[in-house]
């Protein structure tokens, strides 16, 4: 991955699990094909409470689930599928050779990928990465555009979120 550039990069705070959801909603509702989205925090961070607003933002009434085990749990919408890989129990990055991983990044669907950094040398670099820290009971999210389409939903967040 490319060294995260401070200039490029946004910080805003979510107060709770329902602003994270609120962001991950507008991130859903204005995400396009082909996106390639990296949630890196710490075990209760809340990125997996960002990925059910973002799928709620593409109109997913179910339950969503971390793929902790599975490591992928797709979602099949009319237009786009979208595929959350949760990869904290890699143990090798090879690992995921087996589950044809580099079948989803063909530009077809969107992935939204947890613990990145456990896969960093078979990841190409995303549109956008979010790093989510602890800030006393909300978090803080430090948004990183590597693409135009990263910059468009950064730009989208600051101008819709609360």
């Amino acid at each position: 991955m490319q060294e995260i550039h401070s200039q490029r990069q946004q910080q805003i705070e979510a107060a709770d699990a329902s602003a994270m959801e609120e962001i991950g909603y507008i991130l859903g509702r204005e995400c396009s094909e082909g996106a390639l989205i990296y949630l890196q925090g710490d075990l209760g961070a809340g990125k997996t409470t960002l990925v059910r607003g973002f799928l709620k933002g593409r109109g997913y009434p179910g339950r969503v689930k971390s793929p902790t085990y599975t490591l992928l749990e797709p979602y099949a919408f009319d237009q786009i599928s979208v595929f959350h890989f949760d990869l904290y129990r890699l143990k090798a990055a090879g690992e995921l050779e087996g589950i044809g991983f580099r079948d989803y990044l063909d530009g077809k669907g969107i992935c939204l990928i947890e613990w990145p950094e456990n896969a960093a040398t078979l990841l190409p670099d995303p549109d956008l990465h979010i790093r989510m820290d602890f800030a006393g009971p909300g978090r803080t999210l430090t948004l990183v555009p590597y693409t135009q389409a990263g910059r468009v939903l950064i730009d989208t967040i600051l101008k819709t979120y609360r």
